[in-house]
């Protein structure tokens, strides 16, 4: 019997990068967030976080080149409705805080990766080949942090996690009854990565207690994944907006060339 120890072959490793091709994208993204919260853990100026905003502007225009056009509109109608939704979580309700008490600059771009990752797990071959299954291994997952939160995590951390598993039934009927299960699916695993390398790093920290409702919380929340239907639903309500007003422009311009031309024809001195 041939006990040798069978050493990775050239042809071995093409055939390994052949498969992961696919999923570079969605790698380049899980691989730039923690490198993102571990050079902003390690800075001491705002100028520098400003930065690392900018370089993550950069990092997700360049990305989102790869998706298609409808999809880099609701990429960047994200970034915006997302910065709204940060400014009210953060600075007004106050349900986590940052290192500097502020919206780092790279949390909206950020935001919108998040998004453009969720957008391309529909035509992943994974996702294709396995379908729901896929999304019933990450709602699997889901459940078990939440049940987690309120049972083995408190011991650790000493923190109820009351405010992930409230999450946990809106994640599941997204992920089960939802066109878009694939996108929420992904979406789960990089805000998970986010939110546990974040809270690790000290990027920022959710407060034990939720203000106004008064509802305990784990560092990080197991399943505040389930957030993001709030997010994808105002993206794409905005977008039909911006359709109906487009839509409404010719109308508009059509309606102003006539008043023109009758404002013209009334001042315009007959022969």
């Amino acid at each position: 019997m041939n006990s040798r120890p069978r050493y990775l072959t050239p042809y071995d490793s093409v055939a390994v990068l052949s498969r992961l091709k696919p999923y570079w994208l969605q790698i380049y993204l899980l691989t730039y967030t923690p490198l993102l919260l571990l050079a902003d853990s390690k800075i001491t100026a705002l100028w520098q976080q400003w930065l690392l905003g900018l370089l993550t502007f950069a990092a997700l225009y360049l990305a989102a080149l790869k998706a298609p056009k409808e999809q880099r509109v609701q990429i960047w109608t994200c970034v915006v409705v997302a910065t709204g939704f940060e400014i009210f979580g953060s600075l007004i309700w106050g349900l986590y805080i940052y290192r500097l008490h502020n919206v780092p600059l790279f949390v909206p771009p950020g935001h919108g990766a998040v998004y453009l990752f969720g957008l391309l797990a529909a035509g992943t071959p994974l996702v294709k080949r396995h379908g729901k299954r896929v999304a019933h291994v990450v709602l699997a997952g889901a459940t078990l942090w939440a049940v987690a939160g309120l049972t083995i995590l408190p011991v650790v951390t000493g923190r109820v996690d009351l405010q992930g598993a409230m999450c946990l039934p809106i994640f599941a009927y997204f992920v089960l009854r939802s066109p878009r299960w694939a996108l929420f699916s992904a979406i789960f695993i990089a805000t998970g990565e986010l939110e546990i390398v974040g809270t690790t790093l000290g990027n920022w920290a959710w407060v034990p207690v939720a203000p106004w409702t008064h509802i305990p919380s784990g560092n990080p929340p197991s399943v505040i994944a389930g957030g993001y239907y709030v997010i994808d639903a105002s993206v794409l309500l905005a977008m039909r907006g911006m359709a109906a007003l487009r839509a409404q422009v010719p109308a508009y311009r059509v309606g102003l060339k006539t008043i023109r031309a009758s404002i013209t024809s009334t001042i315009t001195p007959r022969a």
